[in-house]
Formats: C-alpha cells, sequence, structure tokens
C-alpha cells in the first residue's frame, strides 16, 4: 500500500474580463479497493457554486456555475489517496486465461455491447487495415495475451507527442500521422480492440513519474479492457505497459469526450483567450513520511 498527494493546477488567462459558462469536472479520483481517497481539496476562481454529482459510469463529476465575470480561470484540485496493489495479479496464469473469441454473459453484455461499438465508426476500416498489417496471428488461447501485444505495436509504432491542442485525434489522423498524445494513443488502441471483440473503456487520469515529482506533468490518459472472470484491466500505450501503482484512476467513458478533466465554456471571442498553464506534480504527504 501506498499514499500520494496529487496537486492539480489549471489557469486560464483571458485579456480582460470575460463570462464563464457551466463548467464540467472530472478530477475526483475513482475510489473501490486499489484506490482510496483520504482526503481533496478543489478551490475554484472566480466565485462560483458547486453541485457534485455522479455519471452514468460512476464517475464523480462536479458542475461550476460561476457568479462573476473575471480575466482568469483558476481551477486547483489537491488529492491525497492511498493505492492498493490490483488484484487479480497481472501475471498471467492458467485460471484466469480467457480464450478468443471473448464471450461475455448475457447480463453483462448489456453493459459490454456499449464498450464494443467505435468510437469513430467513420475511421473504423483504416484501423482494421493498420491491425492487418501490424498484428500477427491472435493467439486464440488468450486474449488478455492478444491486448498486452496490440498495446506494444501502438507503444513502438506510434511516437509520443505532448499536443497542447484540446481534444483527441481520431483513429486515422493518428495513424496518418504517426504520432499522437497519451490521448490520441489510448484512443486508437480501444478502437483497435474493439475490433478484436474485447470490450474497452478510454481512462482519464494521473500517472505517477518523473515529470510529476518535478510538477512538469499534465494528467494522462490509458484504456481499460474487460475480460470474463479478471474484470476491468488497464493498459497504457504511451509507456507500452500494464497499469499499476503509477496509474491513479479518475475517470472513465466509452469516449474520450467523456472524461475531459475540465469542460466548458466562456462569454468572448477567441482573441479574448490568452493561453492556459496546466501543472500536475506528485509527492508522499509530509504526515505519512514520518510514520
Amino acid at each position: 500500500m501506498t499514499t500520494l498527494r496529487i496537486d492539480h493546477r489549471t489557469i486560464y488567462r483571458y485579456s480582460g474580463p470575460v463570462t464563464f459558462g457551466r463548467h464540467r469536472l472530472v478530477l475526483r479520483p475513482r475510489e473501490g479497493h486499489e484506490q482510496q481517497i483520504l482526503r481533496m481539496t478543489l478551490e475554484i476562481f472566480p466565485r462560483n457554486h458547486v453541485t457534485w454529482t455522479r455519471d452514468v459510469f460512476g464517475n464523480s463529476v462536479a458542475f461550476v456555475h460561476f457568479l462573476e465575470p473575471a480575466d482568469r480561470l483558476e481551477i486547483h484540485s489537491e488529492v491525497v489517496l492511498h493505492r492498493e496493489v490490483p488484484f487479480p495479479a497481472e501475471e498471467p496464469h492458467e485460471p484466469w486465461t480467457v480464450p478468443m473469441p471473448v464471450l461475455y454473459d448475457r447480463l453483462e453484455s448489456v453493459v459490454t455491447d456499449a464498450y464494443l461499438l467505435p468510437s469513430y465508426p467513420d475511421d473504423a476500416a483504416a484501423v482494421r487495415q493498420w491491425m492487418d498489417r501490424e498484428m500477427p496471428a491472435p493467439d486464440q488461447t488468450n486474449a488478455e495475451a492478444v491486448l498486452l501485444a496490440l498495446g506494444s505495436i501502438v507503444h513502438q509504432r506510434i511516437k509520443y507527442n505532448r499536443r497542447p491542442e484540446k481534444g483527441v485525434q481520431t483513429p486515422a489522423e493518428t495513424l496518418k500521422l504517426q504520432s499522437g498524445s497519451c490521448r490520441d494513443m489510448a484512443t486508437l488502441m480501444m478502437d483497435a480492440a474493439r475490433q478484436l471483440g474485447i470490450a474497452s473503456r478510454f481512462v482519464s487520469g494521473y500517472l505517477d513519474c518523473p515529470a510529476s515529482l518535478a510538477g512538469r506533468a499534465s494528467t494522462h490518459a490509458w484504456i481499460e479492457y474487460y475480460l470474463p472472470l479478471l474484470g476491468w484491466r488497464g493498459f497504457d500505450p504511451t509507456i507500452g505497459e500494464p497499469t499499476s501503482l503509477k496509474h491513479v484512476v479518475v475517470g472513465v467513458s466509452n469516449h474520450p469526450r467523456g472524461v475531459m478533466p475540465i469542460s466548458g465554456v466562456f462569454g468572448g471571442t477567441s482573441a479574448d483567450f490568452l493561453g492556459l498553464t496546466v501543472t500536475v506534480q506528485t509527492s508522499i504527504p509530509l504526515d505519512r513520511v514520518a510514520e
């Protein structure tokens, strides 16, 4: 078990006072047997009213209603959480091997069907052609081994590019450019996994890594895939590894748009917007170091 502090600051700057429409925040990590929040603070400028709710995917979502105009928007989230080693263990072992094609229980298929549809249907043919060209014949005895191979191929073939632009590239755009952000690589892997008949979802969160320890990180993205008995398992194509205690899940969705960390509108023109800065820093809380 480990304890981690996450400090996430976002600042939008404008040339003068602007008004703000309702904003949607997906910043509170998900909780479960492997991750529990000890405390969280959320500070927002300008004056506002916050309402917390839970969306259809089970994510904690904050809706922010602003009460005054301002020349900047600041959102500061600080979370301290416990993390446990995931269960079951990631090491392949016979009792947990799931063959291809993956067959979902009729009771579960009502949910998994939503995670089998391509997030970008117009790109399905391009993704399939790429998979036929790049992937070896799948091991029909082990669906998870097929997913791990797919993730490794995305990691090897797509060059990481930390894009400042909002949103995600479509899978076809990522394949054409042969580069993309963590969001783009996750979207490509997710849609490719769905073509293999494996339910997959997009994950937004944090990666505890050297950049975050130095306060130079941003939010991160990867995928989770669902297999009978094994449940939801994660793979991070940006670093080419299954997820581990380094990964902190904040939000999950069948589409990347469902878990944007911060989304909303402001009243003004594009010329009013001067820029955006995002910093994420991780550390061990001082009150835990002494324990």
